[in-house]
């Protein structure tokens, strides 16, 4: 039984994919690839010469079968255009469907927008929500904005230029004026990152054109005066910090900030989650 493989390649700058992913696509018995005629131009860089077919959302179904027949033969690469694949292309039906047949399925780690753009943004990482693409008719996108308004976690999603400028204007209608970070052509030469309110952001592309595909990370709900997380909402952001080795100092104070509780109170919090995990 063949291992399909989930071979993250470069979202821009060539010199991004690892020398594991590389291996992979020469080892494999078949590249499954979102573009052939991008991922051709990665092939031939790096003179790799593995059959190559196409697997891309138009024909991801009727294309299955031939691919999970060529796993029966031997291992198969699963690449999109760039990135990560199975985030926001197809991918998820042919690594549902490789694991009921049996195969293996791993993760060749690498590049991804939504990640890249989320650690550089500047807003906290401790606990985030991908959203993919936003809808694309303003009443839709309103009405997806607003089940997400109310929670406290920072929120990426991608968007097109045609469409940045009034997916800005519904995100700030719906969510308020919060501090989001709006990066295109991550890696690449013209990378660019907008760090400011959504408000500013509308205002900075309307009079610069959008130009490339965006990540947008918005921060998440922050507690007013007259507001304060759950205690479920706050236990959350708890056990993520200190998964991600944040000192019950550092967790309390900055939670303190932005959820509306009393450090005291995060305090003894922390100790009962902290007992829990031990």
């Amino acid at each position: 039984m063949g291992t399909l493989y989930l071979v993250a390649t470069p979202i821009g700058n060539l010199e991004d994919i690892s020398a594991r992913a590389l291996r992979t696509l020469r080892d494999v018995h078949l590249i499954a690839a979102e573009d052939t005629r991008q991922t051709r131009k990665l092939l031939a860089h790096f003179e790799i010469h593995t059959r190559m077919t196409s697997y891309y959302e138009q024909n991801k179904l009727s294309k299955m079968e031939a691919v999970l027949a060529a796993l029966t033969e031997g291992d198969v690469a699963l690449v999109s255009d760039a990135g990560t694949p199975g985030l926001n292309d197809p991918g998820f039906e042919l690594v549902h469907a490789a694991l009921e047949a049996g195969h293996r399925v791993s993760p060749i780690p690498g590049p991804s927008a939504p990640i890249a753009a989320l650690v550089a943004s500047g807003l906290p990482t401790d606990a985030y929500l991908y959203l993919g693409y936003l809808p694309r008719k303003s009443s839709e996108r309103r009405t997806f904005l607003k089940r997400v308004a109310d929670l406290p976690y920072t929120l990426i999603c991608l968007e097109t230029p045609h469409r940045l400028i009034a997916s800005l204007t519904d995100l700030e209608s719906m969510l308020g004026d919060r501090p989001a970070a709006l990066a295109r052509e991550l890696t690449k030469l013209h990378e660019e990152i907008f760090r400011g309110k959504l408000g500013a952001a509308r205002a900075h592309f309307t009079t610069n054109v959008p130009r490339g595909e965006f990540t947008l990370v918005i921060a998440g709900r922050q507690a007013t005066d007259n507001e304060t997380w759950t205690e479920e909402e706050l236990l959350a952001s708890i056990r993520q910090g200190l998964a991600r080795g944040e000192t019950p100092s550092q967790l309390a104070a900055r939670l303190a900030e932005v959820s509306g509780w009393k450090r005291r109170e995060i305090y003894s919090l922390i100790n009962v989650t902290g007992k829990e995990r031990t």
